[in-house]
């Protein structure tokens, strides 16, 4: 903050990294700061799934695997809590037996948190929490791209007639004018679908794609160039699935698919938002019932810890 010096992890040559409070990152509580640039919120929500639950204990998990993170990215030059202040918001209750309530939940509760001016990393939970978020972002920016890392499309129309799940949300949000269609972008996406019929309306409803499989042809730098050519000016909006990851290296997830990206790729990719209006993120689909080693943690948790990272390079670059 400008103001005052942010407050930062608690000392790890002070108190041991298995030790201190059960924050992302051993970060303050969002009451024990005067205010937030970026506040992290737990949804522990997983009734819009369709295949394997167990994201409704995601965001506990993913902060107890962030007890590692240290204050400065060298790959960045960047030092995330330093320069800017993080809390942790903790979760908020979320009815698992009715999805609308749920949603209506999500979304009052995420316009109140940026109410202030906080940007908000959203730990979830499954995809279906999504929506929420971008109907309040787009209360106050109009229409953001949604850079989307997934194995899945996600734009499927409906399960068993239910309009609202975790496989339906960027259709919905398409629908209700959420999305620019000109920016917005699938990253990773691989697998079986239904028919071809699943891409021809993905692209309708304004998704262009990066396959997992372009990364073997492109590499990483081919990806993060079309990525940026896609986004351009104007809010972004980044929802990171991670399933979108192999699941070599992230096991803990409800609907994984061979031949995924590795860490080091997404994360390589995720550095290449550094300068682009990023306005918020998510972190959905860790299930830590399938995890093992906290290998699907460990990497939800670097993810959280590049984009805050990317955040505050882009703070640090806005006029004053």
């Amino acid at each position: 903050m400008s103001e005052q010096t942010p407050i930062g992890p608690v000392d790890a040559t002070r108190i041991p990294r298995y030790a201190g409070p059960a924050t992302f990152a051993r970060l303050p509580r969002l009451d024990e700061v005067s205010r937030a640039d970026v506040a992290i919120l737990g949804v522990p929500f997983d009734s819009g799934v369709s295949y394997r639950p167990g994201a409704r204990f995601g965001p506990g998990h993913v902060r107890a695997a962030s007890k590692l993170l240290r204050p400065y990215n060298p790959a960045l030059d960047a030092a995330p809590f330093g320069s800017q202040q993080v809390a942790d918001a903790g979760d908020i209750g979320v009815n698992p037996f009715d999805l609308d309530e749920a949603i209506a939940t999500i979304e009052r509760s995420v316009t109140d948190l940026r109410a202030d001016g906080a940007q908000l990393l959203t730990l979830g939970g499954d995809h279906t929490i999504a929506l929420p978020i971008l109907r309040s972002l787009a209360r106050d920016h109009g229409p953001v791209a949604v850079l989307h890392f997934d194995a899945h499309l996600d734009t499927w129309d409906t399960y068993f007639g239910a309009p609202y799940t975790h496989g339906t949300p960027f259709r919905r949000a398409s629908e209700e004018g959420l999305i620019d269609l000109e920016r917005s972008m699938h990253m990773g996406i691989r697998g079986p679908l239904y028919s071809k019929q699943d891409l021809e309306d993905d692209a309708v409803l304004g998704f262009q794609v990066v396959r997992s499989d372009d990364y073997e042809v492109d590499g990483v730098r081919g990806a993060v160039d079309r990525m940026r050519r896609r986004l351009g000016d104007g809010p972004v909006y980044v929802s990171v699935d991670i399933d979108v990851l192999d699941p070599a290296h992230a096991p803990g997830t409800g609907t994984p698919e061979a031949g995924g990206l590795t860490s080091r790729e997404l994360l390589q990719t995720l550095r290449g938002l550094v300068g682009l209006d990023v306005v918020g993120a998510d972190i959905v689909e860790v299930s830590p019932p399938y995890d093992h080693a906290e290998l699907t943690g460990i990497a939800a948790a670097h993810v959280g810890y590049e984009l805050l990272s990317v955040l505050a390079l882009n703070r640090r670059g806005r006029p004053a």
